[in-house]
């Protein structure tokens, strides 16, 4: 391995500085979003806002049909550079590039052929807008060989971690993804349209997105090869990640369509609406393990102390900044969608976004194990483990939704993704060989976790809960950081310090 390379890409204050880049650009075009919503809601209809909502959720998804191509690209290709093996990047990169744009070809016709069937039988969109509804999904259809191959692009910096050029061209789309559509609505409220435009900008990002990639790897111009060896190294990395890329955006967005099915759209806008407002919040997991993830796979192999010592304060981090911001969230849910959308949603939603934030929680957490483990060239573990947990979550949530409605649903995906976080917290702890965490410590941080969000989910008077809010708060930045203080990270600093101070004097 060059030891000069994977120090430049590993460095604490490129991966600081890093994570804040990609933290404004995930997190720019919420602000966005909570004006652009309300609008929406106003000139659409709940109804038609619920079929933009999955039309939204139709664009994420799509990326599935990349088989885990652009993941396993920006794993490579950080690997060849931590090797400083600079000229096998060009062949992996366009061979990776090509099989995404002829796997999202074959995911289009797939998703055409299936339009019609979604749209008047598994949605059960009304009559009035399955035409419309019809036509929007084909144009979306279209996009999907845009969508993954950009995925590709953006993995090739990525890996060269250019997240400042990355965040300059998310931003921009990021934003036109709910300004778009509010654009369109002074000359219609149809989701035609709206759909139009998005794979507009989608197609515009994708021509940026190939053309700052020629510009910073001036070999991808100089040497376009295709290698059918690469092949088999993308494939069986992106094979297990093709499960991930299914299974876990499926879990994601099952309980939507479930909602749809089994009550009504409007249901569907009262849940999904403060779901997407509160898990916005993962964008600072996702900022933070963008960066870790290409650090993960540089250094997991070659030193793997290094590796712990970014896994335990990523977690130690993440803990530190989430808390506290979905405590609040918790504690003044209903007076919070009060004041955005109205005193209606508010009754209808305020415990949705309390149970959501909860679980937001974990399920931020949880980024950094998952990272983790498919850095270390393991995708397999968080493919079985999605694959598993898939059937016990559709029983819950269809049990959950009929009983309990919207609310039901918001508990299936709570202890779905709370269950998640555990596990792959345990998985990864066998990969270090070691155990930092003490079980007084965690059993301590967790009582606190459910006393704390416990209180917040009482009905109380506002000045009670501003009380016992700042109360918590309080405590927790003694307590809870004494806590997680006491991951003791302190021996892995002193061996790569002495690793260091031995390759330097074996150099000279």
């Amino acid at each position: 391995m060059s030891e000069s390379v994977a120090s430049e890409l590993t460095v604490g204050r490129l991966l600081v500085r890093n994570t804040l880049w990609n933290l404004v650009g995930l997190g720019a075009p919420l602000i966005v979003a909570v004006f652009a919503i309300p609008l929406l809601i106003d000139g659409l209809g709940l109804e038609r806002f619920g079929v933009l909502a999955l039309a939204w959720m139709v664009v994420g998804y799509f990326s599935l049909f990349d088989l885990g191509l652009g993941r396993a690209l920006t794993k490579l290709v950080a690997e060849k550079l931590g090797a400083g093996q600079n000229a096998d990047i060009p062949p992996l990169a366009w061979t990776a590039l090509l099989l995404m744009l002829l796997l999202g070809a074959i995911g289009a016709l797939v998703v055409g052929l299936l339009c019609p069937w979604l749209v008047s039988r598994a949605l059960r969109i009304p009559e009035a807008l399955q035409i419309e509804t019809l036509y929007a999904f084909y144009t979306l259809a279209l996009s999907i060989p845009i969508l993954v191959s950009t995925a590709g692009l953006r993995g090739i910096l990525e890996a060269q971690q250019r997240f400042g050029i990355v965040t300059a061209l998310r931003i921009p789309l990021g934003v036109f993804t709910f300004l778009g559509p509010v654009c369109v609505l002074p000359f219609s409220n149809s989701i035609y349209p709206i759909a139009v435009v998005l794979v507009a900008g989608r197609l515009l990002a994708w021509l940026a997105h190939l053309l700052i990639c020629l510009r910073v790897t001036p070999t991808l111009r100089q040497n376009f090869v295709l290698k059918r060896a690469m092949v088999g190294p993308l494939l069986r990395f992106g094979g297990w990640m093709t499960v991930t890329n299914i299974v876990s955006p499926f879990m994601a967005y099952l309980d939507r369509f479930l909602i749809g099915a089994l009550i009504s759209l409007t249901a569907v806008a009262y849940y999904v609406t403060p779901f997407e407002m509160i898990t916005k919040l993962l964008v600072i997991p996702a900022a933070l393990v963008g960066v870790l993830f290409p650090a993960f796979s540089s250094t997991f192999f070659q030193d793997l102390d290094r590796a712990a010592l970014f896994y335990y304060r990523g977690i130690k981090y993440l803990f530190l900044t989430m808390f506290p911001i979905t405590l609040i969230v918790v504690v003044f849910a209903q007076e919070i969608l009060h004041i955005w959308l109205g005193a209606d949603f508010a009754d209808n939603s305020f415990r949705v976004l309390q149970l959501i934030g909860i679980g937001v929680l974990m399920n931020g957490v949880a980024n950094v194990p998952f990272a983790f483990i498919q850095g270390a060239g393991r995708p397999d573990v968080t493919g079985k483990l999605n694959f598993i947990e898939l059937p016990f979550y559709l029983v819950a949530v269809v049990l959950l939704t009929n009983r309990y409605g919207i609310l039901g649903t918001a508990i299936a995906w709570v202890l779905r993704v709370t269950i998640d976080a555990l596990v792959l917290m345990i998985v990864a702890q066998r990969f270090l060989h070691d155990r930092r965490y003490e079980r007084n410590q965690v059993s301590l941080f967790l009582l606190w976790m459910v006393l704390s969000f416990g209180l917040a989910l009482l009905t109380l008077p506002v000045a009670i809960k501003v009380g016992l809010l700042v109360i918590s708060l309080i405590i927790y930045s003694r307590v809870v950081w004494t806590t997680l203080s006491d991951i003791d990270i302190r021996p892995f600093k002193n061996r790569m310090t002495e690793n260091t101070l031995r390759n330097s004097h074996v150099k000279r």
